[in-house]
């Protein structure tokens, strides 16, 4: 018997609830296997469970298959990011851009979506899952832009969504795909909303 298998037959002990321990089992354990090679096409539930300590069976009490227990999972990795303070629109995009692509809430995340981002291209349905995960962080910094504009420090002309992804893109692509060696991804984040800013302010 596996330590997992003896946590669901053991007397509850306190602290978290047995159900959500395992839960947190099975999605750790689907991270793993992705963050130590295993593509998704060949990741599979027994090998999930294996890696749990759970069986087969358990993971089919929470999820319907592989598709929806995969969402749940890769959604961990996106932390919720920090509170935005409101002070100034620089501020703010600073802030909400330095939790773009891997950061250090989860390591395997800078792992898994370099291998992941193809099986996304290929499949309309990973790819909307995956716009469900990250919109949520895309409209906070939607929200600052038009804020922004409202309070008149930003331009009332801007295209949002182009200068959504004028911020995000760059941060995004060196985190992930390290695209230019000489350039510090940690630095980034004001170094791209400095630049931008220059040309979203007011117009004189």
């Amino acid at each position: 018997m596996d330590h997992m298998q003896a946590a669901e037959e053991a007397p509850r002990a306190p602290g978290r609830p047995r159900s959500l321990r395992v839960d947190e089992a099975i999605i750790s354990a689907t991270l793993d296997l992705l963050a130590e090679g295993t593509s998704v096409e060949v990741l599979s539930i027994e090998a999930i469970a294996t890696r749990a300590g759970v069986g087969k069976a358990t993971i089919y009490r929470r999820w319907p298959g592989k598709e929806a227990l995969l969402h749940d999972a890769l959604a961990t990795l996106k932390h919720p990011g920090p509170e935005v303070t409101g002070t100034s629109v620089r501020d703010d995009l600073i802030a909400l851009l330095s939790q773009v692509g891997p950061t250090n809430h989860d390591p395997r995340f800078a792992k898994i979506m370099p291998c992941i981002l193809p099986h996304l291209m290929r499949s309309e349905e990973h790819y909307q899952a995956y716009q469900d995960i990250i919109e949520p962080r895309r409209n906070r910094v939607r929200q600052v832009l038009n804020r922004g504009v409202e309070n008149g420090e930003l331009r009332p002309d801007l295209d949002i969504e182009l200068i959504l992804a004028m911020l995000i893109g760059p941060i995004l692509v060196q985190r992930v795909l390290r695209w230019h060696p000489d350039l510090d991804a940690d630095k980034m984040p004001e170094q791209v909303v400095d630049v931008l800013l220059a040309g979203m302010g007011p117009k004189q």
